[in-house]
Formats: structure tokens, C-alpha cells, sequence
């Protein structure tokens, strides 16, 4: 019986697939009829060709794909088979991005709270002016006593 298989090649960490027919109790890596495509997952973007005719032509002699050739052949088959996804905002992210926008709305609000505050000190110099003189009279009772 006849299988449409991966066949590993690479190096550690960096694997490519060959996608072959092979006969179903060989090794994974052994001998095999037929290439028919590759697939390096590891690279970016992810690299798949499969030649569509000679897969269907071996499926019809009756090989059988294994799951992951079957995705991988209907991925291909799509016309975008690794389609960019979209970039996710982490979670820690999400809640600097919410906090700063809540933080842009909440200014325009406190500002009338904030000019508030600065006109209650102006209030408070009000009655400084009061003990000033009392700071002037030392003054002068200083300049008097310093003329005897």
C-alpha cells in the first residue's frame, strides 16, 4: 500500500520536508517512489509546493496522504495556504493602552479642578499681607531702637 508521507531533511531545530510517495511500512526516511513537493516550516514566510496534478494523479492510483500531508495539500489547494495573521495586543499591553487612553479623557475633565486649586493659595496670600505689616512695624521698632 501506498502513502503520500513527509520525509524529514535539516538540520537540528531547522527542519525541511520532502513531500513523497512511499511505500507504508517503510521507514520514515527511507526510499521512496516518488517527489511530488517540499515544505520548510521553519522559514518566514513558511515555504510549500505541492504539484497538485501528480497528487491527485497518485490518489487516484490509490496512495493515501497521511493527515498531515491532507492539511497541508488543502492549504495549498486554497491558493494562501499561511496566511498572515493579525498582530494581538498582549494583555499588559491592553491595559497600558486603556489606562493612557483613559488618562487622556480624565485631563480635560480635571483642569477646572486644577485652576480651582491655584486660585485657593491667591485666596490664602489675601491674608498675608496682614502679618507683613506686622513684620514692617518690627522693622521699624528695630530702626528706632538702633537711632537711641
Amino acid at each position: 500500500m501506498l502513502k503520500i508521507k513527509l520525509v524529514r531533511f535539516g538540520k537540528r531545530n531547522q527542519p525541511h520536508y520532502r513531500i513523497v510517495i512511499q511505500e507504508a511500512r517503510t521507514k520514515r526516511d527511507g526510499k521512496y517512489t516518488a517527489k511530488i513537493g517540499h515544505y520548510a516550516p521553519t522559514q518566514n514566510p513558511k515555504i510549500l509546493e505541492i504539484n497538485m496534478e501528480e497528487y491527485k494523479k497518485w490518489i487516484a492510483k490509490g496512495a493515501q496522504p497521511t493527515e498531515t500531508v491532507a492539511s497541508l495539500a488543502k492549504r495549498f489547494a486554497s491558493g494562501n495556504p499561511f496566511p498572515e495573521k493579525k498582530k494581538k495586543v498582549s494583555k499588559k499591553q491592553a491595559i497600558k493602552n486603556k489606562k493612557a487612553k483613559e488618562e487622556a479623557a480624565k485631563p480635560v475633565e480635571e483642569k477646572p479642578a486644577e485652576e480651582e486649586k491655584v486660585e485657593e493659595p491667591v485666596v490664602e496670600k489675601a491674608d498675608e499681607p496682614v502679618e507683613e505689616k506686622g513684620v514692617e512695624d518690627k522693622k521699624v521698632e528695630k530702626e528706632t531702637e538702633t537711632k537711641k
